[in-house]
């Protein structure tokens, strides 16, 4: 007889919990990862032009993720090519514009206004949460959001607000606009279009839809400024770095951190940046942290906290709603 036996209720709770518990540690990496394209970004200016760079950087980085993800397109192909709309339509936003955008606004534009600008990506993405999702958040996690987003605030303004007060913007936060309203879209369109897909695969399908959408806008690019020194170590070190760190690893703990948080929440990674920042700079460089570092974390991390609190929740309550069916 076949059998009918139910899933054990504390097997499927176990299961969640470790799920969530991962993309919690995803959620404090993450920025980490993404932290390597701000230095990618400025490093390659007069090195590689910005679409051949994010050309690259997402050739390799897809070069990464079929070894893992080509047995589960395979047998899903017939599912996933009904989707391939979809797919240049989030590969379009995700990595034409949120990768070229930002390599050409980095060119004219400073590394506290991109911060500035990505400070805004969180509230939109909870915004278009609300609306699209009724992924609504309770006071709490309000107040963790406009705590974790006060602490970046105070980290990208040195601990004086009057530095904030003297930035003046450039054509060059035009595209980084462009790119946080891209990537707010990008957010609530992975969690609004359902794929047969799990976001490993997806994004390896997601990622080849990008570079349809970037080759015709790479070859124009050549056209009028020419093809870098290929024999220069620096071309192939930012893109590898550009395709290992923030390309592959960001990306795919992005997809799995939507999945099991909800795209409001996840959002919340972009608050950590500076903190990240700051720990690269000390690392590398030698510069040590200031005190507006531990003063800005002390403000993020308790925000991050109760911004994601209710996620945690809804993991115990997994439990409790199998038992309710048994």
């Amino acid at each position: 007889m076949p059998n009918t036996a139910r899933p054990d209720p504390l097997a499927r709770h176990a299961k969640a919990v470790a799920r969530r518990r991962v993309a919690f540690v995803l959620l404090v990496i993450t920025p980490g990862l993404w932290s390597a394209n701000y230095i990618v970004a400025r490093a390659a200016v007069g090195v590689i032009e910005p679409h051949l760079l994010a050309f690259m950087r997402w050739l390799f980085a897809l070069g990464l993720m079929l070894p893992f993800a080509w047995r589960s397109l395979l047998d899903h192909r017939d599912a996933w090519r009904r989707e391939w709309r979809r797919m240049l339509v989030l590969g379009a936003l995700g990595m034409w514009i949120c990768g070229a955008f930002v390599y050409i606004g980095a060119n004219t534009t400073s590394a506290t206004n991109i911060g500035l600008l990505y400070a805004l990506a969180p509230v939109m993405i909870a915004a278009g949460s609300a609306v699209f999702f009724d992924e609504r958040m309770t006071p709490i996690q309000i107040a963790g959001v406009a705590t974790a987003m006060a602490g970046m605030l105070f980290v990208l303004a040195k601990g004086s607000p009057a530095n904030l007060a003297q930035v003046r913007f450039t054509v060059g936060d035009g595209w980084i606009v462009a790119a946080v309203v891209s990537w707010t879209i990008y957010s609530l369109l992975l969690r609004r279009w359902p794929s047969a897909l799990e976001p490993f695969p997806r994004l390896a399908v997601i990622t080849a839809a990008g570079l349809i959408v970037l080759a015709p806008f790479t070859l124009i690019e050549a056209g009028f400024a020419g093809l870098p020194d290929f024999g220069s170590p620096k071309v192939w070190v930012l893109t590898l770095v550009a395709a290992a760190l923030p390309g592959f690893g960001a990306y795919q703990a992005y997809s799995y951190m939507q999945r099991e948080l909800g795209p409001a929440r996840t959002g919340l990674v972009l608050y950590l940046g500076p903190l990240w920042a700051a720990g690269v700079a000390w690392w590398l460089l030698g510069e040590a942290p200031r005190w507006y570092h531990f003063a800005g974390a002390a403000l993020i991390l308790p925000g991050i906290y109760l911004a994601t609190r209710s996620a945690k929740l809804a993991a115990a309550r997994v439990v409790a709603d199998g038992d309710a069916t048994t």
